[in-house]
């Protein structure tokens, strides 16, 4: 079984608390990446990146000095937005950690895919960035299905807890018959489920948390989330939607 994540716009150098196993699989993809975001100019990058002029002052001015090689962080660290710290890696244990070796992947812009432990440092680029690189017209084309690839050479399950806009990478490539849960963790609202994206990135953090510390290996093992704010649904869920609710 694997489990699929998104990253997270905030990032962190934090070569301390875990050391990196290894690299990333498509290191030399994001060193294409990298060479076509550099010749961006400041007002395309700041295009880009739909973010204020603060924010595209200091990506742009680190984007010019970032080194692939250099200062760098486990993933599952260095990615510390609301999931991330809901999640809280550096409190696992040791069998946790070695769970989500195995278990945990993910997906990226920039990198591809990545494993928990796989050496990076900061970089801004989501996966719906209008960027065009290597002949294709954005990410998702240049990716292909290398990231699914790479998540399962062999079919297995995939939990998605991930966005939308990451989740695209993968359900294009499925086999046959090939299991894709996507959970889901909203509030009724007019008894529909209206997911609210903080509380849905704070819940998905915490499952990663749960499925890691419990040695989930099975859909069924998704379904048993035991979380004082969240109520799993057995009438809204499906065979490839399982539903939370938010009790509070």
């Amino acid at each position: 079984m694997k489990i699929i994540i998104a990253p997270a716009k905030k990032m962190v150098i934090d070569t301390d608390t875990f050391t990196y196993d290894g690299r990333p699989q498509y290191l030399a993809a994001t060193r294409q990446i990298l060479a076509q975001l550099r010749q961006l100019t400041y007002p395309q990058a700041k295009v880009l990146w739909h973010c204020s002029d603060k924010l595209a002052h200091t990506n742009y001015d680190w984007l010019q000095q970032l080194d692939l090689n250099r200062q760098l962080t486990p993933a599952l660290l260095a990615f510390s937005g609301i999931q991330y710290q809901y999640m809280a890696p550096d409190l696992f244990t040791a069998p946790a950690l070695d769970y989500v070796r195995d278990n945990l992947r993910i997906l990226s812009g920039f990198y591809g895919i990545l494993r928990p432990f796989d050496g990076i440092v900061p970089y801004r680029l989501e996966m719906q960035s209008r960027l065009a690189v290597a002949g294709t017209p954005n990410l998702y084309t240049f990716w292909g299905d290398r990231l699914y690839h790479a998540l399962t050479p062999t079919p297995e399950p995939i939990i998605n807890l991930a966005s939308q806009e990451y989740a695209k990478t993968i359900t294009p490539y499925l086999a046959p018959q090939q299991a894709m849960v996507t959970v889901t963790f909203g509030s009724l609202v007019d008894d529909q489920v209206k997911t609210k994206a903080t509380l849905a990135k704070m819940a998905r953090g915490a499952m990663v948390r749960y499925l890691a510390e419990h040695q989930a290996t099975t859909v069924r093992d998704v379904t048993q989330f035991d979380h004082p704010d969240w109520t799993y649904s057995a009438v809204r869920s499906t065979s490839t939607n399982i539903v939370f609710i938010y009790q509070k």
